[in-house]
């Protein structure tokens, strides 16, 4: 995340902001791609593009975990992998949500940079 200060962004951004992080409990990597690429050229939403950014990159990394999930299901520890997956990413996206509501800068404790 770039430091931006907690005023740099509008109620609007923070709003949007949490709503990416929190999306990703229930639709994944779909709408911070959609927030990121409807918003990585404009200037004046760089706060905003980071949150997106950032919850993209963990999404991604939780999408890994679910495969990794379904392909360890032939030797049974598939299904606890997932569910921790899960668990992982709703305790995570919940304190990202808060933290960008808040118009603080957030980075998750793991997540694979692919996009930058």
């Amino acid at each position: 995340m770039s430091d931006i200060e907690t005023t740099a962004a509008s109620q609007e951004d923070r709003t949007l902001a949490m709503l990416t992080h929190l999306s990703g409990i229930i639709l994944g990597f779909i709408v911070p791609l959609v927030i990121w690429l409807t918003n990585k050229d404009k200037a004046d939403k760089g706060w905003l593009n980071d949150h997106a950014k950032e919850a993209l990159n963990f999404q991604i990394t939780i999408l890994i975990g679910y495969v990794a999930g379904m392909v360890l299901t032939i030797i049974l520890i598939g299904p606890l992998i997932s569910l921790a997956a899960w668990v992982v990413s709703v305790i995570f996206s919940i304190i990202a949500g808060l933290k960008a509501n808040e118009g603080a800068a957030y980075r998750y404790p793991f997540a694979l940079r692919l996009i930058k």
